[in-house]
């Protein structure tokens, strides 16, 4: 007790910081929406844009475009941070040298001069096309595969040095060690951040529409320009974060499943079943008689 600088609040004290707290959310919240009820950005004019049947296939467009480019660079920036991460840990130094350059190199570079350099250097220097969709892939793959890379690094390596040497001493080899032993305790505590990174993979998906991605930046910002509508860009920016929020809630509501999976852990089952007795020890070996 002598290393805590203020007294614990008790649950008198906890009831009235949640109350104090609520209330100051809600205040904040309220004088947000006065403040755009003030500006008429509520006016019937500028929402009836999302009563259109079109609109609303172009938002479904966009947002299939937004999660499709965010699951396959999801995907390939898992498989290339694994592998990228396994390289650095290589014991052989033609192995984890060049693996750590090409680290360092993507994590260096930001993700917006990567998509350019994907969607038009290749295409001018190279002679190589390439669509908007596989350069907002690729880019996403390379820079975030870079950080995932050194997040499976880190959290290998965090794994108590003892696990590793008992696993030698039994006899495993080290990819038996790694599968084993090291990446099931490390995947628990590498999960909040990889799930924080996938998180980033899907805002950084927005970055597309610089090279003309319909994805939902862009089309958003085609909607708010429309004089026929009202130049409504403040509700459609609206309605943009709040599916942004839906799609980062979904993965949170994922990741938390995963946890609650890893941490329940294997069931354990009982080799006998209820009728079935333990053998009786037989007179003289070991029992009294």
């Amino acid at each position: 007790m002598s290393s805590v600088l203020y007294d614990v609040p008790g649950p008198a004290a906890v009831r009235r910081n949640r109350a104090l707290g609520v209330a100051a959310v809600v205040a904040i919240v309220a004088f947000v929406l006065w403040r755009f009820y003030d500006a008429g950005q509520f006016s019937p004019r500028l929402w009836e844009w999302i009563t259109y049947v079109n609109i609303q296939y172009i938002l479904l467009g966009a947002l299939w475009a937004t999660v499709s480019a965010f699951l396959v660079a999801a995907v390939l920036s898992l498989v290339f941070g694994a592998v990228f991460a396994g390289g650095r840990l290589s014991d052989h130094r033609w192995v984890s040298g060049p693996a750590t350059a090409i680290v360092e190199f993507f994590r260096a570079i930001p993700l917006l001069v990567l998509i350019f350099i994907l969607y038009f250097g290749l295409s001018q220097g190279l002679g190589i096309d390439i669509d908007a969709f596989w350069a907002v892939v690729l880019g996403l793959m390379l820079y975030n595969g870079s950080v995932l890379a050194e997040v499976f690094r880190a959290g290998v390596n965090a794994v108590p040095r003892g696990q590793r040497e008992a696993a030698y001493a039994l006899g495993l080899r080290k990819t038996q060690v790694m599968t084993n032993v090291l990446l099931p305790q490390a995947f628990r505590s590498m999960l909040p951040t990889i799930l924080s990174q996938l998180v980033v993979v899907l805002k950084d998906t927005a970055l597309g529409f610089i090279i003309l991605y319909p994805e939902l930046l862009y089309q958003a910002r085609f909607l708010g320009s429309q004089n026929q509508l009202g130049a409504p860009i403040l509700p459609v920016a609206i309605v943009i974060a709040v599916i942004y929020i839906g799609l980062c809630l979904i993965l949170t509501g994922f990741s938390r499943l995963v946890e609650k999976r890893l941490a329940r852990g294997p069931r354990a089952t009982s080799t006998q079943g209820p009728d079935q007795a333990a053998p009786a020890m037989p007179a003289g070996a070991g029992g009294i008689t």
